[in-house]
């Protein structure tokens, strides 16, 4: 019929009709299935849409609930609304900082001209959220001329959206208005505030933390995990951030537009050099003899060890880099998982008996040889790669899992010293829109998969969460135990990945699942001004993705 379309849900995997107009909601109902957190949003032909998007063609449809990634993602970024409109509510004229993950939750700060923020405060606001979600308000997505949005937004005194929004070459953009409150968010919502149903929001060293449910167990919320080092990581760049008057994507992009993109790389740049510095002085301070360097995967690790190695080289040490990965067990001594597979991320594919047999005796003044794992044999092999060091000489030890206490069980405490390396984001898209770390290093890895490995973004894409589980049971865990955690991100470096990267992720066909990452990567990286790679400095740790380094890898 005319009137009609056919809806291909692939949760069911059947066909049916449907009226012209439908909604998501629509197709969940005739779908017939039940979720019990959900849905939240749908996949339609690869492309994950709200659920009052309406149907006007025959599609396909994947209804998604929140223990997806983009199911928590449209939960949270809903619930950042409802938590900016109720600070606009209970503090008129409050400036709401929403920051990146840490404790589990998500960190916020509140600026109040006159005013510090107490537990009281903090109560307020949390039960004005509860309020709003209680009165089960609408959600309104509004698309206008993009000069319009960015007039009202201006006219809001919400500056950073404005600047970005300034970004876009676009004609037309849009914004949510909830109540009285408008606020413009890089996704989809919720279409009403009764979907929320899980949230909590508790004082946090001078701001406040904004828990949500776990994509795991959605009936709970995450547990609060203390996270002093990285929380005190954000501290620290926002400060320098406060300085330089630069700190989210629409400053970055003014800054270059004024003709500053140099300025800007140097300054990022000697941040990190003079972080690198303060570790490497611990280094000799503490006289450790083994420094153990983890992080997860495309943090910039290699290069981090490469530039302490020069760091200690300037303070007369004489510094060996070894991989942590030439430690594995023979293949046939892997581990299997719950598949039958090798498992190559556990602890127990490490020869930590050897490792601190090793390790020990180089610390006891006696020559080792060297071994170096064969990857395609899938065994330990020596070479004749001797190592004896002496007073001073320190080794640097980078693998992913130098910070497990397991590895280095037997090594006596005095002699380590322990980083963690980490993309901790130093940039937001505006006030209200954090960027994810896990964003940033999938977009460094797409690059150096691409360039040196020769992967698809398609299968970068495809094996990234995998990826990410072993560094959540396997990496992050370890990260305050660390003695220092250096921020490998840059605050230019999403300016210069976009011209490298958008080429690689247009590859990926409507037809892959893959393609609703693909399309949210391309479209979050068009809020970025481009900066040309040939203006980064041939020492910089993004040279580590991008080419063009002067470190031999």
């Amino acid at each position: 019929m005319a009137n009609e379309i056919n809806i291909r849900c692939k949760n069911t995997g059947k066909t049916f009709p449907m009226p012209l107009g439908c909604s998501v909601k629509d197709v969940y109902e005739q779908a017939g299935i039940k979720m019990n957190y959900g849905p939240v949003c749908a996949s339609i032909n690869n492309k994950i849409q709200g659920l009052n998007y309406r149907f006007y063609n025959s599609k396909d449809v994947e209804l998604i609930d929140l223990t997806s990634i983009d199911g928590m993602r449209t939960y949270v970024h809903s619930l950042f609304f409802v938590l900016a409109k109720a600070v606009e509510d209970v503090f008129p004229g409050g400036r709401l900082i929403i920051g990146a993950p840490v404790c589990r939750g998500f960190y916020c700060e509140l600026y109040i001209e006159g005013h510090t923020i107490e537990a009281g405060d903090v109560a307020r606001i949390c039960q004005r959220m509860k309020e709003i979600i209680e009165a089960d308000m609408q959600i309104h997505r509004i698309q206008c001329p993009i000069e319009e949005a960015i007039q009202i937004f201006r006219q809001k005194g919400m500056e950073s959206k404005a600047l970005l929004l300034e970004s876009q070459g676009n004609l037309y953009a849009y914004y949510y208005q909830l109540d009285e409150t408008i606020d413009f968010f890089y996704g989809c919502l919720l279409p009403h505030t009764g979907l929320i149903h899980l949230f909590d929001l508790t004082p946090l060293d001078e701001g406040m933390l904004l828990r949500v449910p776990s994509r795991k167990d959605p009936s709970q919320l995450e547990p609060i995990e203390p996270q002093e080092k990285k929380l005190g990581v954000f501290r620290e760049y926002h400060r320098w951030q406060h300085i330089m008057g630069v700190r989210n994507a629409g400053d970055v992009n003014t800054a270059i537009r004024n003709g500053k993109a140099s300025e800007l790389i140097n300054i990022a740049e000697a941040l990190q050099e003079r972080k690198l510095h303060k570790i490497t002085d611990e280094i000799v301070e503490r006289g450790a003899k083994l420094v153990l360097l983890a992080g997860p995967s495309s943090s910039g690790k290699t290069t981090t060890s490469k530039r302490i190695a020069i760091q200690l080289m300037a303070c007369g040490l004489h510094p060996h880099t070894l991989s942590t990965d030439n430690y594995f067990v023979n293949r046939v001594d892997t581990p299997l998982d719950e598949n039958g597979e090798y498992d190559f991320e556990c602890i127990e594919a490490m020869d930590t008996d050897f490792f601190n047999l090793q390790m020990n005796a180089l610390l006891q003044g006696e020559e080792i040889e060297l071994p170096r794992y064969d990857f395609v044999s899938g065994e330990r092999k020596f070479e004749g790669r001797k190592l004896k060091i002496g007073a001073d000489d320190v080794v640097i030890l980078e693998g992913n899992h130098a910070l497990n206490p397991i590895l280095s069980q037997q090594i006596p405490e005095d002699k380590k010293y322990r980083i963690y390396v980490s993309a901790l984001t130093t940039i937001a898209l505006d006030d209200h829109n954090y960027v994810p770390t896990e964003d940033v290093r999938l977009l460094r890895r797409l690059i150096r998969d691409f360039r040196f490995r020769g992967y698809t973004a398609l299968e970068t894409i495809r094996r990234y969460p995998s990826v990410t589980r072993g560094e959540e049971k396997w990496i992050t865990p370890f990260q305050e135990t660390a003695d220092a955690t250096f921020n490998s991100a840059l605050l230019y470096e999403l300016n210069v990945i976009r011209e490298q990267v958008m080429p690689v992720l247009e590859q990926v066909s409507e037809r892959e699942p893959e393609y609703s990452e693909a399309s949210r990567l391309r479209k979050f990286l068009r809020y970025f001004i481009p900066i040309p790679a040939r203006q980064v400095p041939p020492t910089s740790l993004l040279r580590e993705f991008a080419g063009g380094s002067s470190f031999k890898y």
